[in-house]
């Protein structure tokens, strides 16, 4: 490879935003490499032989209630809007997911419904999102019995599937990413922008890198010899530095991509399961552009531990320890000011989509 004035690692969302800046805001030559056969990254996705579009990496929904994002992302496609509106199968049945009021009516018999409904909204509000651990902190008997339910029901056994702990022992972010609603609304977002491009994320992405001064380059792992005046990676920074300093902890995911010969496998698109199976959720993908099609196709979702060669990275998992040892790594990358990183491996953050595409957006304007 010749020698590159920019060249970005990895072809997710991160950076393939900066590759479209580069490209069309400096007008300047830029490379980017991915190790994988494709584009996107774990937002990739595809139509399959019955026009069903299937996210291969589990289900994106894009969300944000950022307009510059927005509008950004809207330059290169059009929206299906779709409010992810979740299910929770508890006790036998499925319930709305986040826990709600409507959750609460499905769980308890009326009368008791009614005085955890009232005691809920007199002590936090009508309206009010709070985190499980916020709710269990609490010190009141009929608030405690809730707090309990919810936290044996849909938490605790969830967050060892998902992450290989309790709640209590990640950052208490990752609470707050599936809070109790205090109200009817069972959308899993409240951000004012909710979808999925039109005609998915991939085509999405590859009208973003439909420059001729970007070149892409696919299979193509990032290999130091690589020459370049500037760098840009989006993968795990601990790797870059081979591992001074230990290993970053990632969950991964496996999943279990089945086709049915019906119309329906479940009645919603995503159908937590917190407390049953070895598998966290199914989702099924026709529902996110309503495809229509005499079959389905669904995909079960295994989270499991990362392991070197054996899967992938998906998660970051936010505790104090990490964030230290993460700050370890930090210091080595700014003593070379030609190297950046960016992204949910090279940041090591838990971002969701519009957070990532932020990121980019405000580290380019500050100049590169």
């Amino acid at each position: 490879m010749t020698k590159c004035k920019h060249l970005i690692v990895g072809a997710g969302l991160s950076g393939v935003t900066l590759a479209e800046r580069i490209a069309n805001v400096l007008k300047e030559p830029v490379t980017i490499i991915d190790s994988r056969n494709h584009i996107a990254g774990n937002c990739f996705d595809y139509f399959d032989n019955n026009s069903i579009c299937i996210h291969k990496y589990g289900p994106h929904i894009f969300h944000t209630s950022n307009k510059e994002v927005w509008d950004y992302l809207s330059n290169f496609t059009k929206w299906h809007p779709f409010f992810l509106k979740v299910r929770a199968y508890v006790d036998g049945k499925t319930v709305a997911f986040s826990f709600n009021l409507t959750s609460i009516k499905e769980s308890f018999p009326e009368q008791l419904a009614n005085n955890l409904i009232n005691k809920l909204i007199s002590v936090f509000g009508y309206g009010k999102r709070i985190s499980i651990l916020q709710l269990r902190s609490y010190k009141d008997a009929e608030l405690s019995f809730l707090a309990d339910y919810i936290y044996d029901k849909c938490f605790v056994n969830y967050y060892k599937k998902q992450w290989g702990c309790t709640p209590e022992e990640l950052d208490a972010s990752v609470a707050e990413r599936v809070p109790i609603t205090i109200s009817t609304c069972d959308d899993y977002f409240q951000d004012k922008y909710q979808g999925i491009p039109l005609n998915g994320y991939t085509k999405m992405m590859e009208k973003m890198l439909d420059n001729p001064n970007i070149t892409v380059k696919l299979n193509t792992p990032f290999d130091k010899s690589m020459e370049y005046e500037n760098l840009y990676y989006t993968g795990p920074i601990d790797e870059f530095f081979d591992f001074q300093f230990g290993q970053l902890p990632y969950r991964s995911l496996e999943f279990d991509i089945r086709e049915y010969d019906q119309e329906y496998f479940q009645n919603n698109v995503v159908v937590s399961y917190p407390d049953n199976y070895d598998f966290t959720r199914i989702c099924e993908h026709k529902y996110f552009l309503n495809n229509k099609s005499d079959k389905t196709v669904v995909s079960f979702e295994y989270p499991s531990e990362f392991v070197i060669g054996k899967n992938e990275r998906y998660y970051p998992i936010p505790r104090p320890e990490t964030k230290d040892l993460y700050n370890k790594y930090l210091d080595l990358a700014k003593q070379n000011p030609n190297v950046h990183f960016l992204g949910r491996l090279g940041d090591y953050k838990y971002y969701n989509m519009d957070a990532a595409v932020e990121r980019v957006l405000n580290f380019f304007n500050k100049g590169i």
